[in-house]
């Protein structure tokens, strides 16, 4: 248990945003770039901003989450630290798991904060960003799901890898999106719930398929 709670502290120190890690913050600063350009996009239609900014939150926050898939997993195996925790007992799974709950960690909570600031630029109404943050709450574990999975299966990829995950993230993540923007005109409760079911399939399934992936990466 010990050596779990170092390893996740490791995840947590590597990922988090901080001073000396400025990549970190690149996935909020996108995503409060987005919300900031799109307003210039569209023109000054109050109403079609209201209508349209959970969308554009929702479609911010996947290409946010897309960022730091490089290096999620990549500079690990290359060090051979996977090789290391096989010696010691901790298998891919456990690893992938501390991983994607790390990389939750480094991106949603600051997602659901700069939403705030969003839905002031976007015209969002305060019920509104109500139902984004709780979709917000319900979906970003799945896409973290998703882009640990992604960053599993692309980590043999020398070249052209951030490219190749970046094209397999958008179609896995289209579910999520469809129910989380779809909750903003559904009333809300409806729309959510499909997102927090989506998104605790692809928990679960993530630690099984990310494991299998980089067992097949180091062994061929």
């Amino acid at each position: 248990m010990s050596a779990i709670i170092t390893l996740l502290r490791r995840d947590l120190a590597l990922l988090l945003p901080g001073a000396q890690r400025s990549s970190s913050l690149l996935p909020i600063l996108f995503f409060l770039a987005v919300a900031m350009l799109y307003p210039f996009a569209v023109g000054p239609d109050a109403p079609l901003l209201a209508q349209t900014g959970g969308g554009v939150i929702w479609v911010a926050a996947l290409l946010a989450a897309i960022l730091p898939l490089d290096r999620l997993l990549a500079p690990d195996i290359e060090d051979g630290f996977f090789d290391q925790w096989a010696l010691r007992g901790i298998s891919e799974e456990v690893v992938v798991a501390l991983r994607m709950i790390a990389h939750w960690l480094s991106f949603g909570p600051f997602l659901m904060l700069a939403a705030l600031p969003a839905s002031a630029l976007l015209g969002i109404d305060g019920e509104t960003l109500w139902t984004v943050e709780l979709g917000l709450l319900a979906g970003t574990p799945g896409l973290a799901a998703i882009g640990i999975i992604i960053a599993s299966v692309t980590v043999g990829v020398r070249s052209g890898g951030a490219a190749l995950a970046g094209l397999l993230v958008i179609p896995l993540a289209v579910p999520l999106l469809i129910f989380g923007a779809g909750s903003l005109s559904q009333g809300g409760e409806g729309g959510i719930a499909l997102t927090a079911a989506i998104s605790l399939l692809l928990v679960a399934i993530a630690p099984f398929a990310g494991g299998a992936a980089i067992r097949a990466s180091r062994e061929g």
